[in-house]
């Protein structure tokens, strides 16, 4: 029960301090209502009908209309229990009930939870505040090896909260590649004003046909396979006479895009197959996003990973121009490369954040993020405003969620059934959610659900949504910005 005067609402933690017992129990209020007490509802009703028909003088010398009053707005406020405090430590289980006569109730803060929760590390990201003002930091460390998922209908903050904890990362001597399907990342090497800041250096943008392009002979016998075969759909019959090219031009050292196009004309197999080499192959030249082995632009990712080592930092590929085709190309080769450089060990684990991953991502690869890609050392934060495009075993086996806000019993349904919270918490919780707040869940906050205020950015925060009133505000603004930094 809360007092009218009591400032405790949905989200936050109580805790239940019981004398005889040796510890306390902590529990969350998930919804708050007014007591539902039928004689409460007639006394009001009585109170507005006799206010309405007459007018007198009110005599109350022992002032029990106050207390009615107080009664009558007092809340009750539903509660989960989260665990309980034993030695100076959060543990998850309760083995005991506290008093309800001789119990005492106190607010106690998140960040007070978190240190009791006994969370150690060394990366902290500040993401911002609570709803008491506090600074909300979690630890890097909880991302590390892990699985997350931001997740909230359109314009919720998704994105902005994204931003934050890719810079956070850098910040922290990380290496991030970043999927960036509107071109949103790029000001994240920028302040507010235009100028450069200090991770500036560290920030690399490729754009697919123009600063990033790769050879045949860089890729690979397993990269090239895989691309003919998941990106392009080549049949069996074609699939194998594109294996037994790729070993030709192998053993004779011409893999590369020339050698590739005159052996295809050359080839003795059957003309169906071979027509179906070259239109493939035509797809892969006129993408613009290979080039032959002599050609200088040539991008090689484990030189430009070793070459941000060790302070780390993010490689920002844009596919806003790319094509759908070129986009599942450009992914394919930057995640099988990967997996090849990592598998070697020649550059550190690295965080992968990917845009409205399903977009791109074939359907094969959901499986290998959330279990292969994990253990070479690529660890994935998928943003989407479309949680159905997920997988639900996707949900289950993700160690950190991000909830913004949302109102379609759908996208709750899908949610609540796939994540670590209780339905309960998540439905009266999340649809209620201002812009830029979200539910944190996972390691990352101990298994505790937590409600944040997204902080403001202290880079440029491109990618908002266009619009025709009022369109040279803040978005234009700051793009002008962008141009001429990098012009100057």
């Amino acid at each position: 029960m809360a007092l009218p005067g009591e400032s405790v609402s949905q989200g936050d933690y109580l805790e239940i301090v019981d004398e005889k017992e040796l510890g306390s129990i902590i529990v969350q209020a998930y919804d708050e209502s007014y007591i539902p007490s039928q004689s409460l509802t007639e006394d009001i009703i009585r109170d507005q009908i006799l206010e309405a028909s007459a007018r007198g003088i009110d005599l109350d010398p022992h002032e029990i209309a106050s207390v009615s009053e107080l009664i009558k707005d007092m809340r009750l406020l539903k509660c989960k229990i989260r665990g309980s405090i034993q030695n100076g430590l959060m543990l998850p289980n309760v083995s005991w009930l506290p008093s309800r006569a001789r119990s005492k109730i106190r607010k106690i803060s998140q960040s007070k939870l978190l240190d009791l929760s006994g969370q150690t590390g060394m990366a902290r990201i500040e993401i911002g505040t609570t709803k008491d003002g506090e600074a909300f930091t979690v630890l890097g460390e909880a991302m590390d090896g892990n699985l997350s998922i931001i997740t909230g209908k359109k314009e919720s903050g998704k994105s902005h909260l994204s931003k934050i904890i890719v810079s956070s990362l850098v910040r922290n001597h990380a290496t991030v590649v970043i999927f960036d399907l509107n071109n949103e990342y790029e000001g994240l090497a920028y302040r507010t004003d235009g100028t450069r800041n200090e991770i500036s250096e560290r920030v690399v943008l490729l754009e697919p046909g123009r600063n990033f392009k790769v050879s045949f002979d860089y890729l690979g016998e397993f990269s090239l396979i895989s691309l003919m075969q998941h990106v392009l759909d080549a049949p069996g019959a074609s699939l194998r006479e594109f294996i037994r090219i790729i070993e030709y031009l192998k053993q004779h050292g011409k893999l590369n895009l020339q050698s590739f196009e005159e052996t295809i004309q050359t080839w003795r197999c059957n003309e169906l197959v071979k027509d179906a080499l070259h239109s493939r192959f035509q797809l892969m030249k006129s993408s613009g996003f290979f080039c032959s082995s002599q050609d200088e632009s040539e991008t090689r990712l484990g030189e430009l990973i070793t070459n941000l080592q060790p302070l780390g930092g993010a490689i920002i590929v844009s596919l806003k121009k790319c094509s759908s085709l070129v986009k599942r190309l450009v992914v394919e080769v930057v995640l099988s490369k990967l997996v090849q450089l990592l598998e070697r060990e020649i550059i550190p684990p690295t965080f992968l954040f990917a845009e409205e991953a399903h977009l791109y991502l074939r359907e094969t690869y959901w499986d290998d993020i959330v279990t292969r890609m994990r253990h070479f050392g690529i660890f994935t934060t998928l943003i989407t405003n479309q949680p159905d495009a997920i997988k639900e075993g996707i949900y289950r086996q993700a160690d950190n969620i991000f909830l913004f806000n949302f109102t379609n019993e759908a996208d709750l349904d899908m949610i609540a059934k796939a994540s670590t919270a209780d339905s309960e918490t998540i439905r009266s919780i999340v649809r209620t959610l201002p812009r830029r707040h979200c539910l944190v869940l996972g390691k990352i906050v101990s298994d505790l659900p937590m409600l944040v205020k997204v902080s403001e950015a202290k880079f440029l925060t491109l990618g908002q949504t266009k619009k025709f009133f009022g369109r040279s505000q803040s978005n234009d603004h700051h793009r002008k910005i962008l141009i001429a930094s990098k012009t100057f």
